[in-house]
């Protein structure tokens, strides 16, 4: 019995010494609201600190209002500009080719050239898969190109739209959009409920394109599978609905599945796990505090609760999971672009739970538009014009 006590004893002792040893989370402001989350460990986690030493190099600057990065297979880096265009650069940052003929965007607004994706292929048929806002009768969409990336002539050939979320409304926000193949050549594809009115509700309506996860071929056709592809009056393109402005989206290295990041109102910004036909709740669950006032609900059966929030934001925008051994206690963590909260969020993953958050690159003071993970580096452009390359010294 004496034993027993004793084996008690020292585990509440070393429990305790644990919990003194966790480092405090990152996020020191009130949050907006004085909501619960739904279970522990789904905002405020304990915070944690890069060991291996790693250096930030800013490699270009005066690249106008990048969106996008995305490595090429030789390492070379594809950037998409908003005002209608892309650059090539080579992986110290220099500026080899400005890419034109692509169909003309809406950049007023959010609005503009968004997101790139290289064919799985690539390397043999050059083709590439492009994201903008598309003027549309009296209004605009999200729509999805494809052309073929012709160097030599610094133009995209024969482009064309296989894909629009429509319908077409009159907003200069939320157009989401980011695109991600998986394994089979699939194209996911993310677009935001347009902020307005008249489009949020449509994020729960499955005839409408708005505040969705689409999975289309490489032709703009409904991926075999998709959950609603025999359903009347539903998209067949629709993976998963209930979103509002996704900006961010990659696949899990080490499970295969499909992660998402959004904005929330204020407070509530999500990590979600993407899965197959599954509700994710907005407008009606939120984390975060409408701009008009009142208290929202959290949890509802039948919506998907989020991995993680944050309250106050982070205005997540593009991520990628590092994939690489340079620096060991990375490997399959999810860093994030943060706008308005002007960082990096590193985020230690462990059986699809976020145990731990980390703060990068916060004394640069610059809202990170995309991050991408290319040969155990990570590059991140910024509103700025700037790009970032982080490495191991």
């Amino acid at each position: 019995m004496k034993v027993k006590i004793f084996a008690s004893i020292t585990a509440v002792i070393m429990f305790s010494i644990g919990c003194l040893a966790q480092n405090p989370p990152v996020e020191t402001q009130k949050p907006n609201s004085d909501y619960k989350p739904a279970r522990a460990g789904q905002t405020r986690v304990a915070g944690v600190k890069t060991k291996t030493p790693y250096k930030v190099d800013k490699i270009a600057e005066k690249l106008g209002l990048p969106w996008a990065v995305i490595p090429f297979p030789d390492g070379r880096l594809l950037i998409t500009e908003r005002r209608g265009s892309m650059q090539i650069l080579d992986a110290n940052g220099t500026v080899l080719k400005k890419i034109t003929g692509f169909p003309e965007v809406d950049a007023s607004g959010q609005g503009g050239m968004l997101d790139v994706a290289l064919d799985p292929n690539f390397s043999k048929n050059k083709m590439i898969y492009w994201s903008f806002s598309e003027k549309n009768g009296v209004g605009n969409l999200m729509a999805v190109a494809k052309g073929e990336l012709n160097e030599a002539e610094s133009k995209v050939q024969n482009p064309v739209v296989i894909f629009r979320a429509t319908p077409p409304l009159k907003s200069s926000m939320h157009f989401g959009s980011r695109l991600v193949f998986d394994k089979d050549g699939n194209l996911f594809v993310s677009t935001g409920e347009r902020s307005i009115l008249e489009g949020r509700k449509q994020a729960q309506w499955l005839n409408s394109g708005l505040g969705k996860i689409f999975k289309i071929t490489k032709e703009g056709k409904p991926a075999p599978g998709n959950p609603f592809i025999n359903q009347k009056d539903a998209m067949p393109e629709i993976f998963a609905y209930g979103f509002r402005n996704a900006q961010s989206l990659d696949i899990n290295p080490a499970t295969g599945e499909v992660w998402e990041a959004e904005f929330g109102p204020r407070g509530g910004d999500e990590v979600n796990i993407i899965r197959s036909g599954k509700n994710y709740g907005w407008p009606t669950i939120t984390y975060g505090l409408e701009y008009s006032g009142g208290d929202g609900i959290q949890q509802k059966e039948g919506m998907e609760q989020p991995v993680y929030y944050w309250d106050p934001v982070l205005s997540p925008s593009g991520m990628t999971f590092y994939k690489g051994k340079d620096i060991p206690e990375w490997k399959n963590n999810l860093f994030i672009g943060g706008l308005s909260s002007m960082h990096i969020a590193r985020l230690v993953i462990e059986n699809n739970k976020v145990v731990g958050e980390e703060r990068l690159l916060d004394d640069k003071k610059e809202r990170f538009r995309d991050v991408a993970y290319f040969n155990g580096m990570l590059y991140a452009v910024t509103d700025g014009g700037n790009l970032y390359r982080i490495s191991k010294k």
